[in-house]
């Protein structure tokens, strides 16, 4: 049984990097824009739009008051080449 839940934590662990794309897939299927922090933009977020377009942000979540979150706002810094 062991190594049965050993093999399925690992499976899981090799797709994690598939789990950003999943990530931006649904919120362009929801026509979000999807957000993601890389360690080169510092402090900011990328912003892209389902059309393409990409953009460094700030952003602000504001939550209910079970400290839920329910938008995200944010705050364009400069937009980037697609």
């Amino acid at each position: 049984m062991e190594e049965k839940q050993t093999w399925i934590v690992d499976r899981l662990l090799q797709n994690m990097g598939k789990m950003h794309e999943l990530g931006r897939q649904r919120a362009f299927e929801l026509g979000n824009p999807f957000y993601a922090q890389f360690e080169e933009d510092g402090r900011y977020w990328r912003k892209e739009l389902p059309t393409g377009e990409k953009f460094l942000v700030t952003i602000e979540i504001i939550t209910d008051e079970n400290d839920v979150a329910i938008e995200i706002k944010d705050t364009v810094i400069k937009k980037l080449d697609s």
